[in-house]
């Protein structure tokens, strides 16, 4: 499962687009970045192809219908690699539900329990 989050953190945008496995909760890959582009999208999709094990059995992966899951070329990489694309129907923000509550767990977490000198100093960037 994957998503786009826009995070504030002392004052600057970034933009976090992680792999959510929903077998066991774990993120699987994620990219950040100070814009939302195509290519927050594509990086985080290539880490993640690097972590498929040989032979992986048929995957597949679900989003929102925000336009970088859109793209043709998104579209092709998942293709080429035999894994399943599912989006949510338009308007339905229930099929997005495990993603969401990851993003306000960890927004929460960041404001309230820890402080942040710099974004850089971090480790964030």
């Amino acid at each position: 499962m994957t998503d786009i989050t826009q995070c504030n953190l002392l004052g600057e945008k970034l933009y976090l687009s992680p792999v959510l496995d929903l077998f066991n909760g774990e993120i699987i890959t994620y990219t950040l970045a100070s814009r939302s582009t195509y290519s927050l999208v594509s990086e985080m999709l290539e880490k993640a192809f690097e972590r498929l094990p040989k032979g992986h059995p048929t995957l597949m992966i679900h989003s929102d219908q925000g336009w970088h899951y859109q793209m043709k070329h998104y579209r092709d990489r998942l293709k080429e690699r035999g894994i399943i694309q599912s989006m949510s129907r338009k308007g339905n923000c229930y099929d997005n539900a495990v993603m969401e509550n990851f993003f306000g767990i960890l927004k929460s977490e960041i404001r309230y329990l820890r402080e942040f000198e710099s974004v850089e100093h971090n480790g964030l960037k």
